[in-house]
């Protein structure tokens, strides 16, 4: 076994009987770009299904297209509720978000995009943190666009995280709360 094994081992290391040059090069193809490559991503429709059940209780088709957004707020309630958002999206693209939070007596939560990468864009925006961290989700709902946020624990301060709501920004106006 091991005479055979030496000889296979041998055997590979053998030369090849014609050089680089007279082996034939491929024939050179431009490289063109696809209509995939080029088209943004879509939301997936809705099946027949879903849509007859939607239809059966009543409920409207909510169209999906691409989050476009650009705000710069700041929010406070009487329990000391408030922050700071700087928010803008083109097109489902996060181009600029930071947020301060500020949780009465609790501490306070810090988000910058320089932290996170784009992760989705339809049908919801979402940023992402290292894996396994943080999670940043952005939607249309009705007249306003939530910003939620998960296991955003290390961005916060104290037992903040606890408390923390997503903030939601109304798109006529850019008011937030």
């Amino acid at each position: 076994m091991a005479a055979l094994t030496s000889t296979l081992l041998l055997g590979g290391c053998g030369i090849w009987p014609f050089g680089k040059a007279d082996v034939p090069a491929p024939p050179a193809t431009p490289r063109q770009e696809t209509a995939v490559q080029q088209q943004k991503p879509e939301a997936p429709a809705l099946s027949a299904k879903t849509q007859r059940y939607l239809a059966g209780r009543g409920l409207p088709v909510i169209e999906t297209r691409p989050l476009n957004l650009r705000v710069d707020c700041k929010f406070r309630d009487e329990t000391g509720y408030g922050g700071h958002l700087d928010l803008e999206v083109q097109d489902a693209e996060v181009q600029r978000f930071a947020a301060t939070i500020n949780i009465g007596r609790r501490g306070s939560c810090r988000f910058d995009l320089r932290n996170f990468r784009q992760t989705a864009s339809l049908p919801n925006v979402t940023l992402a943190g290292a894996p396994g961290a943080c999670t940043v989700r952005m939607w249309e709902q009705g007249d306003q666009v939530a910003v939620a946020f998960s296991a955003c624990r290390a961005q916060c301060d104290g037992n903040s995280f606890d408390y923390l709501w997503p903030i939601l920004v109304e798109k006529q106006g850019g008011r937030c709360s």
